[in-house]
């Protein structure tokens, strides 16, 4: 892309404020250093690599990237044979091994999230493991820089004979100094280095008391720095030990650069490996920090989307950001902005170029989920006044010569962002002018955006294909900017409304208006009926999505509710088949010791007795075994009379649904598991097993028939209310329990299904003040369970 585009909408100060992110001063530098690519391939696998380095920051195990010190020079010199480093250079390539050995574990810690590991395990063949040559390197040089005693026996010993010496040759000063008089001492009267020797500071008539060689003067010439004669000796020892001192680090510095100098292509591999690992973790703390949505690269004929794009330096700024959405189809190649000023179209404008950029240069934009960013070759861009003296150009002439270089230049592949158009001039020239270039580009196929205050290009919409009219909302009533773009309604400037706010005399305004033409003002009239008429939908659409999103909520607790429910149901029918079988185990034991007791008369008879009573427990037990495993069937799948009342419904039929309270819904569709229903003007995904047909119940030999809106009721031991309401109920039941009173039957069975629970909370409330029933009580795990209701009759 080129440089003045990328400058124009300010992507130089982007690539600052995510270098700002970068834990090191290279790795910033690499960011800063970015450039867009139109390469596909290489931006999917960028911003793979920023995913998985999100990741990685931000998951249990913290990512904390290593120290990473400038060893360029350094790692260049050691291509160099013969060359010696030094201490600080070859601490830092220390400090760089270190931090690749240390970054390779990290990378290859199963703590972190596999998948990145996977995406940035490439990093591992750059970097280098040498962990003896660090420490060597550390064991011989201090933090600091400094060689230690210890990096060889040679130097341990100069440097204790120097201290020796050190010390010898300070005593014999500090006697020197002690036998001179008062009046021969200076002020400041201690041991210090001239030209390399230690020397005391006398007065100038005290020169021959001392005695020795001068070696420096004061400024004033009144105090000399003498060596005294018995410390010549010991100075001269010093000298010799300081002389090996250098000659033995000179040795050992050169000893660990051969050590070093083999990994030279290493060290270079790895610190370009760091630094590109810490230009991923800055981009990376950036798309966390701002919220950046992973986005689609968008294919080149389908346009591309912008979902709650924000501007990425009003964010570092902390300012407020109200989220745009744009979107350019396949069809569209020009979408031309209006609107008034302050209304946010220049930041919009300059927001899509960046958002193209930032993602052709591996950098997460802030852009929601679903966002489409196209990949272009070039960016050409006029914004703002780049009007010229020493050029002598004016600020139309400005424009000009950027439309010439962007026509010269612009091509399918490339986007075009043009503020302003058709300013700077007479407005019909300007209008014909800016009209010719869109027309032009369109032409092309170019992707443009321009923003204009010239009712004139407004109708280029009307007249050429691809070219689509936007504009920025602008709330009249308060005459402010909501910064919400409205697609296909072109924007109104509201000159003469601003100007009426801000106290022009409305004499004047009212003139202004008259001269207005009568087409203009009309236009204007249906500008605002029409951005408010698209306020109200826009309104009415977000209230409807806030009623869906709250009703899949309902949904899913009313779901989560019923599965409890049936899990506690489950868990009572478990516990009660449970019982059953202690129950039949004890019979059964208690029979046999029975036996074992007759057994022991020896009789025939009670053999006989005992051998017909094992025959009728056994037939007993196995009886109850049958029972226990259809009760066992019951609870793992959904009964027959369930499946077939799902299968009489129909796409069509109107449908109860349980986890709704039994309201009525159309059915739309079914499928294996789930059913698509409309409950209002709402389509929802339900459990198949949730729904059955309205009002039909299915007839049994010895049930109740329910049938249309009454349902008729028989003397009968049990009833069927499966199908209704919780509201309906009562008729039925009261008229049940009639017939069963009249008929003399003690026991009235009411089955009621397990579902929500509410239409056995409404029996019971009804046989509770029911005085011809004595009692109640849930079916046992042998006669339905929670799904009956057993009623016995006074």
């Amino acid at each position: 892309m080129n440089l003045h585009g990328l400058a124009v909408v300010e992507f130089p100060a982007v690539l600052e404020v995510v270098a700002g992110r970068a834990s090191s001063a290279l790795g910033a530098e690499r960011i800063r250093g970015s450039s867009p690519s139109a390469d596909r391939t290489w931006i999917r696998a960028e911003h793979e690599r920023v995913q998985a380095m999100r990741s990685l920051a931000t998951g249990d195990v913290r990512w904390d990237p290593e120290p990473i010190p400038d060893v360029t020079t350094s790692a260049a010199r050691l291509m160099v044979a013969g060359t010696s480093l030094e201490a600080q250079s070859l601490l830092g390539l220390a400090v760089l091994l270190r931090s690749s050995r240390r970054t390779i574990g990290a990378l290859r810690d199963e703590k972190r999230p596999a998948i990145a590991r996977a995406v940035l395990a490439g990093f591992g063949a750059r970097l280098v493991s040498a962990q003896p040559v660090e420490s060597a390197v550390e064991k011989a040089i201090s933090e600091d820089g400094e060689i230690r005693d210890d990096a060889s026996p040679t130097l341990r010993r100069v440097r204790r004979e120097l201290r020796s010496a050190e010390e010898s040759l300070f005593g014999v000063l500090e006697k020197a100094m002690r036998s001179l008089a008062p009046h021969q001492q200076v002020a400041d009267m201690s041991v210090t280095i001239r030209n390399g020797r230690y020397v005391i500071p006398v007065r100038r008539d005290a020169r021959n008391v001392v005695g020795g060689l001068v070696h420096d003067t004061s400024a004033t010439g009144a105090t000399l720095f003498v060596e005294p004669p018995a410390a010549i000796e010991a100075g001269n020892r010093i000298r010799e030990l300081q002389g090996e001192e250098l000659r033995e680090i000179d040795q050992i510095l050169r000893g660990l650069t051969e050590l070093v100098r083999p990994l030279a292509d290493g060290i270079a591999s790895a610190l370009d490996a760091l630094v590109e690992l810490d230009s991923l973790y800055g981009r990376a703390r950036f798309a966390t920090e701002f919220e950046c949505a992973a986005a689609d690269l968008a294919n080149e004929s389908e346009g591309f989307s912008i979902v709650a794009g924000r501007h990425p330096l009003l964010l570092a700024q902390r300012i407020a950001v109200v989220p745009f959405s744009l979107e350019m189809t396949g069809s569209e190649r020009t979408m031309l902005l209006s609107g008034p000023n302050t209304g946010g179209k220049t930041v919009l404008l300059k927001a899509i170029g960046l958002f193209s950029a930032m993602v052709q240069a591996g950098i997460a934009a802030p852009v929601g989920a679903g966002s489409r960013i196209a990949v272009f070759d070039d960016l050409f861009a006029d914004i703002g006044d780049e009007q010229s003296i020493a050029a002598s150009l004016s600020t139309f002439s400005a424009h000009v010569k950027n439309l010439a270089e962007i026509l010269r230049g612009a091509t399918e592949r490339s986007l075009v962002l043009i503020d302003e158009l058709g300013s700077g001039t007479d407005p019909m020239e300007g209008a014909a002018l800016g009209g010719a270039i869109l027309e032009e580009l369109t032409r092309r196929g170019t992707f443009t955006l321009a923003t204009t205050h010239l009712g004139a290009l407004k109708d280029l919409a009307t007249t050429v294909p691809g070219v689509v009219n936007a504009s920025l909302e602008f709330d009249a009533a308060r005459l402010a900017p909501t910064y919400r773009l409205v697609k296909g309604i072109p924007g109104r400037s509201y000159g003469l409304s601003i100007a009426r706010r801000l106290n022009l005399p409305a004499n004047v305004l009212d003139a202004a208006e008259e001269r207005l033409p009568k087409g203009e003002r009309d236009t204007n009239a249906l500008l605002t009926e029409l951005q408010g008429r698209d306020a109200k939908l826009a309104a009415r659409d977000a209230e409807t999505g806030e009623l869906a999103a709250e009703t899949r909520e309902r949904l899913a607790n009313v779901l989560e509710r019923e599965r409890r429910v049936r899990e506690r149901e489950r868990d009572m029918e478990r516990e009660s088949r449970s019982a059953a079988r202690k129950h039949l185990l004890d019979a059964r034991n208690a029979v046999e010791e029975t036996i074992r007791e007759l057994r022991a008369t020896s009789t025939a008879a009670v053999e006989d007795a005992a051998r017909l009573a094992r025959r009728n427990i056994e037939q007993l037990a196995g009886d109850e075994a049958a029972a226990l495993e259809m009760l066992e069937e019951d609870v793992v799948s959904p009964s027959g009379t369930r499946d077939r009342e799902i299968a009489a419904a129909v796409p069509g039929d109107l449908v109860e649904l349980e986890t709704f309270g039994g309201r009525s819904a159309k059915l739309l569709e079914l499928r294996d598991d789930d059913a698509v229903v409309a409950l209002g003007s709402i389509k929802l995904n339900v459990p198949r097993a949730s729904i059955r047909k309205a009002a039909i119940q299915l007839v049994a030999a010895g049930k109740v028939a329910v049938r249309g809106d009454i349902p008729e009721v028989h003397a009968a031991t049990e009833i069927d209310l499966r199908g209704l309401r919780a509201s309906e109920i009562e008729e039925v039941v009261m008229q049940a329990v009639d017939s069963a009173v009249l008929a003399d039957l003690k026991v009235l069975r009411i089955i009621h299904g397990k579902g929500t629970g509410a239409l056995r909370e409404r029996v019971n409330e009804m046989l509770k003040k029911e005085p011809r029933v004595s009692s109640y009580r849930l079916g046992a795990w042998n006669e339905g369970g929670a799904g009956v209701t057993i009623a016995e009759l006074a």
